[in-house]
Parts: C-alpha cells; structure tokens; sequence
C-alpha cells in the first residue's frame, strides 16, 4: 500500500507541476505528499525531481520512471473498471485533454449526466489549445484537431470531420467587399488563430486543387471563440469550424466566403480525434466518454 501511495503521489506531482496541487488532488496535506515522493527517491536511490523555487520538472530517471508508474497505475485503474463493468459502477479519476471552445460546446453539457449516472467516477479536465503530453501530464484522453497522431504508443479514434468555413460579417463585406477568388483575400483583414508554429497562410481546395495563400491581419487570438466575436463584430474574415459558426451562419450573423472552397491552415484531411495510450486501450471509463462525445459531434 506505501509503494502504491508513493507511485500515486509521484504521478500527481509529475502531472500538476507541484506538492501543494498534488496534495489537493489527494486531499492531504502537502508534507504527506512530499515524504511519500522524498521515500520513493531514497528506495530508488535516485532522484525524480528537480526542485526549486519556482517549478518542478522531471530528471531523466524521473522521465522514464514516470512512463512505468503510469502504466502501473492505468492496469490498476483497468482492473478496477473490470470488476465494476459488470453492474455499470464506473469509478475512479479520468484526466481528460481538450480544447477550450470545444469543450465548452461539447464536453460541458455532458457533465451534469454523467455525475448524475456515475456519482464515483471524478473528471479532471485540463483545457488548453496547445496540444498536451499524455504521459508527462499523466493523460488518460486527449482530445485534438488535426491528423491522428502516428505513434505505435497511441490510439487514434476520430470522433468527427472537421470542416472550416472562411467567414465574415455582413457589415464588413458591405464596407470592404466580398471576395470571389482565394486571390482576394490578400486584400482583405485576415483575423487568425494562433497556432503552435508561425502559420501565416490559408490553404483552399477547389476539386482537385489546392492553392496556398498568404494572408495578414490586425488580430491573432489562441482562442476560437474569441475569434468568432471578433468576426461577428466586423473586424475581418475568419477561418473557424463548422462546429463552431453554424448558428451564427444559420441566423446570418455571419456569411461564408468563397464557399465553393474547403479551407484550412495546414493540412485539408483533418478531423476531431480521441487520442489516448495504447496501454488504455481496455478502460471502460475512457470508451464512455469517447462514446458521448462521438454522439454529441454526430450532427457535425
């Protein structure tokens, strides 16, 4: 029970950057925290963690060790949703990776059903649109835009496609036009999103053909929805998904442009992807929210 106590608290630290986070998530206080993690060091004979003042990180040893506890504390979690399958007890905690907006859209409105089926199964979800490290962060689920990951370590499942549309209010095409060719756009405010790498560029398919453009504008936001405000507001033309900008496409709030094209800012073929480590490839409580959410996206 010590040595599960200490993987548990070495995990916890590991994911939430911190004794006193950790100590949170476990309800303890942080001295508990910090002399199971100080007894898992002295038994290895080797330190885990670099720690300072300001952050904690993981040594090289501490890397790869982290990799094998969760792996130990996944089977464990595994087994226990095998002997709860059968009478539908999902239990336990269930780390989920998503993005902000769709999360807000899609997995929030399936909280309140889920507590209320599985009163013992507690949710952590981490929301941010940079795209998150399953095993570092300690993971379960992840959900992502783009192209399935290709490593023998993950499982892909794709949820949905995800369609963008280029997108402006009908007030700022009374005032600078409406484009007719992807050329245009280069004389229009292209409002953008802030990817990871430095994307300057839309790229547009018509039947077989794809044409890259350069596009610039006054605004780059991390934030989709954020974004579509901006839009709605008459700042400039917008690439965002379907998903996101039906409604305001449905009450003409916002108009698509160049709707003859499929756009995006990299890659055409992507979709939205439950992303989750083969080693979890049994959970039952990571099938149940893949399951939910793949229902809650079908209409996208």
């Amino acid at each position: 029970m010590d040595r599960f106590a200490e993987l548990n608290a070495f995990s916890l630290v590991a994911s939430h950057g911190g004794f006193s986070a950790a100590a949170r998530q476990l309800g303890v206080a942080t001295s508990s925290v910090t002399r199971l993690v100080d007894a898992l060091e002295q038994r290895l004979g080797t330190p885990l963690l670099n720690r300072s003042t300001r952050s904690i990180t993981l040594t090289d040893s501490g890397r790869t060790y982290l990799e094998h506890t969760n792996q130990i504390l996944a089977a464990l979690d595994e087994a226990d949703d095998a002997a709860g399958g059968g009478n539908g007890e999902l239990h336990g905690l269930l780390r989920v990776a998503a993005p902000v907006t769709l999360a807000i859209r899609y997995l929030a409105p399936l909280l309140p059903g889920l507590a209320e089926r599985y009163p013992r199964l507690r949710l952590d979800l981490r929301l941010a649109d940079s795209v998150t490290h399953l095993v570092d962060e300690a993971i379960d689920v992840a959900i992502r835009i783009g192209s399935p990951p290709q490593q023998p370590n993950l499982i892909a499942r794709k949820l949905a496609g995800h369609r963008r549309h280029i997108v402006a209010s009908p007030a700022y095409l009374a005032r600078h036009g409406t484009p007719r060719t992807p050329a245009d756009l280069a004389g229009h405010n292209c409002l953008q999103f802030a990817y990871g790498a430095s994307r300057h560029s839309w790229h547009l398919r018509s039947d077989a053909e794809t044409t890259e453009v350069e596009v610039t504008g006054s605004l780059t936001v991390n934030n989709s929805e954020v974004l579509r405000l901006a839009a709605c507001d008459g700042m400039g033309l917008a690439l965002l998904p379907a998903w996101l900008v039906q409604g305001d496409l449905d009450n003409s709030a916002l108009v698509a442009v160049l709707p003859g094209y499929e756009a995006n800012p990299g890659q055409m073929d992507i979709g939205i992807y439950a992303v989750y480590p083969a080693s979890r490839r049994g959970s039952a409580k990571i099938r149940l929210l893949i399951d939910l959410l793949q229902g809650a996206l079908s209409g996208e």
